[in-house]
Parts: structure tokens; sequence; C-alpha cells
């Protein structure tokens, strides 16, 4: 029943301290006028155990019913995101709270922020808890794998819907600071529980939020407050650091800034990062090096399956200079032998993929070379994963890649459901025209494992999987983690 239903939203809101007390009232009104009602009836119930997910889908089904909105994923999603802002704190409030916290610390900060940031919905916890997750043990560590299943898939309604809405150039991107509190559209996520924190990082005004798709632990993005594209150069490096030292316990990354190797939105410039150790931070460095000029820094190529230099040292301001200058070295770097090359027909290949973090007292930041050059025999990149790993993973490989955690596309749930079945079964994977493109795949590690069973199956595919991820990274890597590879990698490191 409705009222009942408002009452145990104004509770959530109230218990979780997004509501205070005082505007116990006042949040019941704000959620009457949003479904047209004049009266309201303090029912009795039980307020012990309430589950926002089952309160919003009983609202939801009220507002399908009263023709409010449509009943489809994308209209639900925008009316759930206005029930939840009635809850919410102006954003003024929220940044001082923020910012009173960070007096006892920035994690004190960060741990309020992340959790207001789940119990205002827009991280959606009851869609992230769909996620599958395992990791794999590899010579280079230990990887995470993921398959997103946390973006609801929209019907054919919904997707007419976005087709034909109107095109607006409001806000420019997902990124943008004029997201804060947008009531969203058919082709635009709504944004009113949405609360950005403004920070000053390189002399100029930034946002920091958390991603409401957190594929990590505190999984946040630092956006520029100007919608600018995005740039490798070396104030890169200073922004990453003069986070990092607002934030210690977390790192800061950014993808690289050409197509192929570059992030999802270059058109924006935006950083991610969080509280969480990845593979690659935890990857030894296997040959050391001095650059002249820089003997305060140490330096050294990771034990990785991509190419990355590691720099360590006390002062960021060297580091940020040394960073630079491997940059420019790195743009302008050709290596026929190893098939690296700066340009083609005019088309810059070389970038950096950059991270920073703290390592106990020591600014630390790797740099992860980048080339997107394209063949016809890898169209899509040579340093991209190759064909006959894309029935996996076809999509570019970008930062969270890079560190070490698979981000797999949804499609593979129920793809190894069925393969698993048809394994079981022993039947012919290449009469499936879904299952098909696994087939290479299952021939080849199937007589490894000298018993298959239901028991052990789910293990294997897993466990395969992230082998294959493995592959990825290592088809990204400029110079190989091989004997010829490294002494490839030592060529550039000798140049500068």
């Amino acid at each position: 029943m409705l009222y009942e239903a408002i009452k145990k939203l104004v509770q959530y809101g109230i218990h979780t301290g997004l509501t205070p007390e005082c505007e116990r009232i006042y949040t019941v009104n704000l959620l009457l006028e949003l479904f047209g009602e004049s009266e309201y009836k303090d029912i009795p119930c039980d307020l012990s155990h309430i589950v926002l997910e089952d309160v919003l889908t009983e609202l939801l089904e009220e507002a399908c019913q009263r023709g409010i909105i449509e009943d489809n994923i994308v209209y639900r999603d925008l009316f759930d995101t206005r029930l939840m802002n009635t809850l919410m704190p102006r954003p003024t409030q929220i940044q001082e709270q923020f910012w009173s916290k960070y007096k006892e610390s920035p994690k004190a900060a960060s741990d309020y922020y992340y959790k207001l940031s789940q119990d205002s919905d827009y991280i959606r916890r009851y869609r992230i808890c769909k996620d599958m997750k395992w990791t794999v043990g590899t010579k280079y560590g230990i990887l995470d794998i993921t398959i997103n299943l946390s973006k609801p898939e929209k019907d054919p309604k919904a997707i007419a819907a976005e087709r034909n809405a109107k095109a607006s150039s409001y806000p420019k991107c997902l990124l943008c600071m004029e997201n804060e509190g947008y009531a969203g559209r058919t082709n635009h996520p709504a944004r009113e529980n949405h609360r950005i924190i403004p920070i000053t990082i390189n002399n100029s005004v930034w946002g920091f939020q958390y991603s409401p798709y957190v594929y990590y632990n505190e999984h946040c993005i630092v956006l520029n407050g100007e919608h600018v594209p995005m740039k490798i150069e070396r104030q890169t490096f200073r922004k990453l650091f003069d986070f990092v030292k607002l934030f210690p316990h977390y790192f800061l990354g950014s993808n690289a800034d050409l197509p192929i190797v570059g992030g999802s939105i270059l058109s924006h410039d935006h950083f991610q990062g969080g509280n969480y150790t990845f593979a690659m931070a935890k990857a030894p460095v296997m040959y050391t090096f001095k650059v002249n000029g820089y003997e305060d820094i140490t330096a050294g190529i990771v034990k990785w399956p991509l190419s990355v230099i590691r720099l360590q040292g006390e002062d960021e301001n060297r580091i940020i200079e040394l960073a630079d200058h491997i940059l420019h070295v790195w743009r302008d770097y050709t290596d026929e032998e190893a098939f690296v090359f700066s340009e083609t027909n005019g088309q810059p290949h070389n970038t950096i993929t950059p991270i920073a973090r703290m390592h106990g007292d020591l600014y630390e930041l790797d740099l992860t070379l980048r080339n997107n050059i394209t063949t016809e025999e890898h169209p899509l990149g040579v340093y991209h994963p190759h064909a006959k790993l894309h029935h996996i993973k076809k999509e570019n490989i970008g930062l969270i890649e890079v560190m070490g955690l698979a981000v797999l596309p949804s499609r593979l749930k129920d793809e190894m459901e069925l393969l698993k079945h048809y394994i079981l079964d022993k039947k012919e994977i290449r009469n499936h025209e879904t299952l098909e493109k696994h087939a290479d795949w299952v021939e080849n590690f199937l007589p490894c494992y000298p018993e298959v069973n239901p028991e052990n199956i789910d293990d294997i595919l897993k466990q395969e999987i992230g082998k294959v991820f493995c592959q990825v990274l290592e088809d990204a890597g400029v110079f190989k983690c091989t004997e010829a590879g490294i002494e490839s990698f030592k060529r550039f490191i000798h140049v500068l």
C-alpha cells in the first residue's frame, strides 16, 4: 500500500542518516506530491527491517498502476531516483560533512561519502551484488575476473524511446559537473540523488565522486570541472599526485588518450581510483635501472604482461619530471624490430597509461607503455585482444584491465551456463550458433583435465576464462614478457 511504502522509505532515510528526524513530515509530503496524493494515513507497520529494493519496487509498481510512469526499466530508474532524492541532503550539507570528517582523516571522509553514495541508491547495492567475481592465479600474480551484470538490459520499448528522444547537449556527457541533481531522460541516466565533492588539483576545480558501477572497492572517479578532452601530459602526473596527497589511502590512474588503447570516454578529462590493491601494484620489479640526471629516483621494469615502468621516490616533483621525460621519449620512439612505430601516415601511436599511489612513505608511479597501431591481420589493434580471444574479451583494454581486473561482458554468464551443459552432455559445441565461437577454446583446454564432472565444471570454466584474460593482457603488452621482449624493452630504456 502506498502510505506504508512511503512510511518505510522515509524511515530508511532516517535510519541511514540521509534524512534527519526533524524532516520526517516534510519528506512524507514530498513523496505524496510525486504520487499526486493530498491525503496520508500513518499506518502501523514493521520498521525494524526495511529492504530498500523491496520498498522501491512497491512504490514503482504504484507509479506504474497510476500511469505516472511507463512500466519499463528506463522509466523505473528515472522515477526511483526522484524518490531517493526526497531523502537527500543538499550538496552543501554533504560537502560540509565531508570536509568535517576530513579533519579527522582522509579515510574518515571517504568512508562517509562512500556509505552515502550507497545509501542514496546512487550505487545500487542490490544490482552490484549480481556481478560475478572470482580470481585466478597466473605467473604474474592473482588476477581479478568480473562479469558485469549490474547494468540492466533495456526492453524494446525503452530502446525505442531512447532512440526517439530529443537530442540534447546538456549535460555534455556523463562526467560533466552538470549531472549533479539532473533529472535525466530516456537517453541519459537520472542523477538527482548524485552529489559531487569539489576538490582542487593542479590549481583547478575538479570533482570527486564514486562510480555507480563499482568494479572494485571504493571505485571513484575524479573529473575535470570543465568539459575538456583527455590528454596525457606533464600536468597529468601532477594531477594524479595532487589527488594521492589528498587521499593517500587511494590510488589514482588515467586511461590512455588515444583510441583503441584509451578509455570509453575520451571527450572529458577524468581519472579513476579507489581503495584497492590490484595485482599490478603487487607485481615485483624484475629489472632496475637509473636515468641520467634522475639518480635519486628508483626505476624498474615490472614483471607484468603489459610493459610497465615503475618509478619510486621521496619527492613527487622529481618523479613528475622523470615521467614527463619518459613520456616525451616514448611518444617519438620507433623500434621496427620490435614492431613499435611512433606514427604511421601522420597518426600518432605511442602513449601511456599512468597510475599513482603511495608505497609507504614513497611516491610511486607506474607508466604503462601503450601503442594503438593496427594492421590487416589485427584491424582492431596489434596490442589489443587478438581475434582468437574475442569469444571472451573483444573490448578495449583500459585502465582497470591494465591493472589486472577483467571486466567481461554480461553475455558470458548465459553462454558459460549453456556451455557447461554441452560439455557435460558431450554435445557438439560447433552445432550451436551461440556457442560455436567457443569450440576451439574448449577443444584446446578440455584434454588438460582428466575428469570433468558437475562438481568441477564451474571452476574449470572460471579458471580457463582467467587464463584467456591473462593472454589478453599479454596481447596488449608492447614489449612481451619474454627474453626477446625484455631485450627490446631495455633498448627503449637505454635511450632515456
